[in-house]
């Protein structure tokens, strides 16, 4: 079989997975600017945001001062972004146990990975560690995200909540917790004892990776049981 050399009749004979990131960009622009190759277009894009991921995170604003991008490719590339993002989420469903600090990432961490802000999540959990919601508690800066336990339990409590995992974003990419990080954890967790909510975990998401402070012993089995 002759395999043709178009990102259209390569994704169609070898599949998706085969094709590059520029080819893969090229196929969503459809067309690029006069005198200038599709292939080129593409590459020049990616140039110019510095990565794919890069790319995923730019608004329609920014896209669209890209030479040859106007107001549709970049609402079509922006839309695309947010499908991906949303068919890579493995969502929480009430009536589903989570187990791990795996099921927590892996349900937060396509819309909270590429955020440029710091976001502060309450997953309120049952008796049976199943979600009852998701509550986004604050939104902060690009380091920080002040909370204070007033403002975390209040709606919490309006859950009937059992139990609580903490989850939030460092836009740096460095999953590592902060000495603010452990010191608002061991407030919120003394909280919780008080209040009857047990405080389960707190997960801090980064890229690629993320830190859970269950897995690390860094919550008293007491806490997590």
């Amino acid at each position: 079989m002759t395999i043709e050399h178009g990102p259209r009749e390569r994704l169609t004979q070898v599949g998706a997975a085969s094709l590059s990131d520029e080819e893969l960009l090229a196929l969503l622009l459809g067309t690029g600017p006069g005198g200038e190759g599709l292939a080129v277009f593409a590459a020049r894009i990616l140039r110019h945001t510095g990565s794919l991921a890069a790319l995923g995170r730019a608004g329609v604003g920014e896209l669209a001062t890209i030479r040859g991008i106007g107001a549709t490719k970049a609402s079509r590339l922006v839309a695309a972004g947010e499908l991906g993002r949303r068919m890579a989420t493995v969502p929480l469903r009430r009536g589903s146990r989570i187990t791990t600090s795996r099921d927590v990432d892996a349900a937060l961490r396509p819309r909270l990975a590429p955020a440029e802000r710091e976001h502060f999540v309450a997953l309120p959990l049952d008796a049976k560690n199943r979600p009852l919601a998701e509550l986004t508690i604050a939104v902060g800066g690009l380091s920080a995200c002040p909370v204070a336990p007033a403002d975390v339990f209040r709606p919490l409590l309006r859950q009937a909540a059992a139990g609580v995992i903490f989850v939030h974003n460092h836009p740096s990419g460095e999953p590592t917790p902060s000495p603010d990080d452990v010191a608002l954890t061991e407030r919120l967790s003394a909280a919780g004892e008080l209040l009857g909510v047990r405080v389960i975990d707190h997960v801090i998401i980064g890229e690629p990776e993320y830190f859970s402070f269950l897995d690390a012993g860094l919550i008293p089995e007491r806490r997590a049981a």
